[in-house]
């Protein structure tokens, strides 16, 4: 048996840990053999270092991160635990990234909307958190170019509500610009939190509307196991 160790950032907001629970659930549901077991970077329990030294010796398992970008959590933080806790026999799997299957449940979540992909006085802005790596926040602004194929909106672009540039109204000001007469937000991010609640007051105080997050979709739970598998054979292959 292998084991999953969903890997989580963690928020005080208790919304993130039940989408984080949801998630395993689904992933259990999906392939009912596999061990998942669910932890947290920080602020929730229980924590990755716990999940880390609780694994049985010997046990084959991956890190797979339920984090959207490659940036500090998946790049340092986790390897940083894994090298510390000292257990052997671990890989750990890709972030979900810009998966088409993601953008695809965004979709989802502007068609709840009655969002028309046909409308041309449209500006859809994409909210994400924001990094200090300029390469993965490059390839975080693809998510926004690859919602809009194949629509004939005004524009679509990214925005960051945590640093860096452009802020939601750098971006929404951007879209007027080029002729948006009408505005929709839709949050890059998994869950609801205290990041998604800012967001939200801004499109409520400024007459948009704002899509829910991507959630605990199913496509989220098989890009989740795609990551899984891949690592997985590398591990064994190894």
């Amino acid at each position: 048996m292998s084991t999953l160790i969903l890997t989580a950032h963690g928020s005080k907001d208790p919304r993130s840990a039940a989408n984080a629970r949801a998630i395993a659930a689904e992933l259990t549901s999906m392939r009912p053999r596999l061990d998942v077991q669910l932890a947290f970077l920080e602020l929730a329990e229980p924590s990755f270092a716990d999940a880390l030294t609780a694994l049985p010796n010997g046990r084959r398992a991956v890190v797979s991160p339920l984090l959207l970008a490659s940036a500090y959590h998946a790049r340092r933080d986790i390897p940083n635990q894994i090298e510390r806790a000292g257990v052997r026999g671990i890989r750990q799997a890709d972030v979900l990234g810009e998966d088409d299957r993601l953008v695809s449940v965004l979709r989802e979540r502007l068609a709840e909307l009655r969002v028309c992909p046909l409308d041309h006085d449209l500006g859809v802005v994409v909210v994400a958190i924001g990094s200090s790596n300029a390469a993965a926040n490059a390839r975080t602004a693809q998510v926004a170019a690859k919602l809009a194929e194949g629509s004939r909106w005004a524009g679509a672009t990214i925005a960051f509500a945590t640093r860096p540039e452009p802020s939601v109204a750098a971006a929404v000001a951007q879209l007027r610009r080029r002729g948006a007469r009408r505005l929709v937000i839709a949050p890059w991010f998994l869950a609801p939190g205290l990041i998604t609640d800012r967001v939200w007051n801004y499109a409520r105080d400024n007459g948009i509307a704002m899509a829910q997050p991507l959630g605990a979709h199913r496509l989220v739970a098989e890009t989740l196991l795609d990551r899984y598998d891949h690592a997985l054979a590398a591990n064994i292959a190894a």
